[in-house]
């Protein structure tokens, strides 16, 4: 399966891999008063607009997590679906402004992940309906393939076409996001679906106490990183300071986890009558108990600022 990012919008389904951001922010800086009228929601406000060089977006794409990879552990490891843990799709509505829509669009697209894994069909029908309603209030329903996607997720096979879609989708979105200089929501989409897979990870840790899941939540350490580098470029816009700040909390909490790379040579071997170079370059996460519960239970707090009204 293609490593793909996709956790915006309807973005669910991926598997990710942690990789460094290249490109570095470049930073104009203007003062201007911004307005956003959005299906009966306005935000005006004076603040210094700043400005992603061209590819970083991208880049931190690439190194946030979508949540299939650990969804597909959580039901490998035999552990029951945990819907009364998930956000209440019933409460979409009561988002009115484009920082709580963007974030929890974000958390809405983990949970229609998760429920779509286990089959549970009416639960992601139910989260599907909200992710495109968040959509159509950010003006960004227009490239949501609301039937299609309808389609793909009650069928729980297709999954190589619902990559694909949601892929392009996702291209699309922040393309269109960025020409409206409102490539910010972008990031805020992905923490949020960020948070809400940690968040449920955390869940299932607690009741397997399961080594893999353990070295996921350490391996954070790195994504929460690069999600502040590009929230800081955003810091004077409406909210963002109090949710940076929240975030600055947990990376403090993470200042205790030590990830050590162990380089490895890389190893040739025929494999059906191919060729196969394999890196066999080691990632070793060390993370304590007691660390495992402070970010989790950090975790679970900031995510219930976001899903609250």
């Amino acid at each position: 399966m293609k490593k793909l990012q996709l956790i915006a919008f309807v973005l669910t389904f991926g598997v990710f891999t942690l990789t460094s951001c290249d490109s570095k922010p470049k930073e104009e800086t203007t003062t201007e008063t911004t307005t956003e009228a959005n299906a009966g929601n306005t935000e005006t406000g004076t603040v210094e607009e700043d400005v992603l060089a061209p590819g970083v977006m991208n880049d931190i794409i690439q190194s946030i997590p979508s949540p299939l990879e650990v969804s597909i552990l959580i039901k490998d490891l035999g552990t029951d679906y945990h819907k009364d843990n998930l956000s209440n799709p019933d409460l979409v509505d009561n988002y009115t402004n484009n920082y709580k829509k963007a974030l929890n669009l974000g958390v809405y697209s983990t949970d229609l992940g998760y429920a779509n894994i286990y089959e549970k069909n009416q639960d992601a029908l139910n989260y599907l309906n909200s992710v495109k309603k968040l959509a159509d209030g950010l003006n960004i329903g227009q490239f949501f393939d609301y039937t299609t996607i309808k389609k793909l997720t009650q069928s729980n096979k297709d999954l190589d076409s619902l990559l694909q879609l949601t892929t392009q989708n996702f291209e699309k979105i922040n393309t269109e996001l960025r020409k409206q200089k409102r490539e910010y929501l972008s990031i805020l989409i992905l923490t949020g679906g960020w948070l809400e897979a940690n968040y449920i990870t955390s869940l299932v840790f607690k009741e397997s106490n399961n080594t893999e899941l353990r070295e996921k939540i350490g391996e954070q350490k790195l994504v929460l990183g690069q999600i502040l580098l590009v929230l800081n470029v955003y810091k004077n816009k409406p909210n963002f300071s109090g949710f940076i700040a929240d975030l600055e909390e947990l990376q403090k909490v993470y200042e205790n986890v030590e990830i050590v790379t162990k380089k490895g040579q890389s190893k040739m071997e025929v494999v059906n009558g191919e060729i196969v170079i394999t890196d066999t370059t080691e990632t070793v996460v060390n993370i304590t108990d007691s660390d495992v519960q402070s970010i989790n239970s950090l975790v679970a707090s900031i995510r219930n600022k976001i899903i609250s009204n």
